[in-house]
């Protein structure tokens, strides 16, 4: 049997966390592995914000993420920020664009953003791609990982392989099933950042395929002022992306069409133009196509002057929380990310190590933490990639 290359870290997964975390694994004088079965890294990184990367959000802070455990996320976040990703990008020449509520993207491409970290890589780093893993087992302090292109060992083991979103990018639960070998609890993971798709009642608002609008969608207690956008399935959108992530099967979903109205606008506007029908009052906010659907669902089309005011402002209430009851959503598939994942209460919050193993660490998606929409996870997977990277 041939003697297995010896490492002082071996990091599964060579997408954001990982290749941050054996940068500054490698820069502190370690000899790491990084493995992948895809034949190239990063390859979220490439296709996220159409080719541009989001690569950061200047408000990430640990409330814009979803976990069982609110707070675990505060303490990597608080020691590598946006402003010190930001400071890395600057570093290496790479434009960059704040386009709205603090996303920054690359003036240029993504594949900056991955020749950045390939180049913070240094020599005693190894990358290995295109090779499927075997076996991973613990014994004798070492961790020993068996691919179809060799076998590997070292005292520390990072998960860094993401969630099952997006697995046409060869995404898969791959970190699950290792934490659960290695005793990690794992909180059931479902699509987040995901489209939402209506039922066959709503076939109406279908006919509006490729229509957006800026609205206020809000599941429960949590709501976004972003737009929202009508396909052939159901809804999608910045506000819709982000508010799936809070919503569950058997909720509505409350969408206010007229976050730039004021109250009891109808009401208002029948003072001013009495002769101005429905279908009119909301082709002045609205796009045409959808304030002809909205007027058909409202069932009236007369005047404003011509109907009570308590009837302007029922229609004013229904048009400020429309509620749609989605089917479900289009899935992993179509999902940005995932909610749910190695559950963080076996996990130190400062470098991500499992508490009951020593050496073995979980970093990005794999982890049961989930930013919004906007750069926020990619700021995670920085941070906890840099926090392990200390640590190893």
């Amino acid at each position: 049997m041939t003697s297995p290359q010896t490492h002082d870290a071996i990091i599964l997964g060579a997408g954001g966390a990982g290749l941050m975390c054996a940068a500054v694994a490698g820069q502190r004088g370690r000899h790491v592995a990084i493995i992948d079965h895809n034949t190239e890294p990063g390859r979220k990184i490439l296709i996220s914000g159409g080719g541009r990367c989001n690569f950061t959000n200047i408000e990430a802070g640990h409330d814009r993420y979803l976990s069982a455990n609110p707070h675990f996320a505060r303490s990597a976040l608080s020691r590598y920020t946006a402003a010190d990703f930001v400071a890395l990008v600057d570093r290496y020449g790479i434009a960059w664009h704040e386009k709205t509520l603090g996303q920054l993207f690359c003036d240029g491409s993504a594949k900056q953003i991955v020749r950045m970290l390939l180049d913070e890589c240094p020599d005693g780093v190894l990358l290995r791609l295109g090779e499927t893993i075997g076996t991973v087992e613990h014994a004798d302090g070492l961790f020993r990982v068996t691919t179809d292109g060799g076998t590997y060992a070292a005292p520390k083991l990072v998960i860094a392989t993401g969630g099952p979103s997006i697995p046409k990018l060869g995404a898969t639960g791959f970190a699950y099933d290792l934490a659960r070998q290695f005793g990690l609890k794992v909180v059931e993971p479902r699509p987040a950042l995901v489209p939402l798709t209506l039922p066959g009642d709503e076939a109406l608002f279908r006919e509006l395929s490729g229509v957006a609008t800026p609205v206020i969608a809000s599941a429960g207690k949590t709501a976004f002022a972003e737009a929202a956008l009508f396909t052939h399935r159901g809804l999608s959108g910045p506000a819709i992306l982000q508010i799936s992530s809070y919503w569950r099967h058997g909720q509505d979903i409350a969408i206010d069409f007229l976050p730039g109205c004021d109250a009891n606008w109808l009401v208002g506007l029948k003072r001013a133009q009495p002769n101005t029908t429905l279908r009119r009052a909301l082709s002045s906010a609205l796009p045409d196509r959808l304030a002809e659907a909205l007027t058909e669902r409202l069932g009236t089309n007369v005047a404003l002057g011509q109907q009570r005011d308590a009837a302007l402002a029922e229609q004013d209430d229904k048009l400020r929380r429309w509620l749609f009851r989605p089917n479900g959503t289009e899935g992993f598939a179509k999902a940005e990310v995932t909610i749910g994942g190695v559950a963080t209460d076996g996990l130190s919050q400062k470098d991500l190590s499992a508490k009951h193993l020593p050496g073995l660490h979980v970093i990005g998606e794999a982890v049961d933490v989930t930013g919004w929409l906007g750069g926020y996870n990619f700021q995670w997977a920085w941070a906890s990639g840099w926090a392990a990277g200390q640590a190893l």
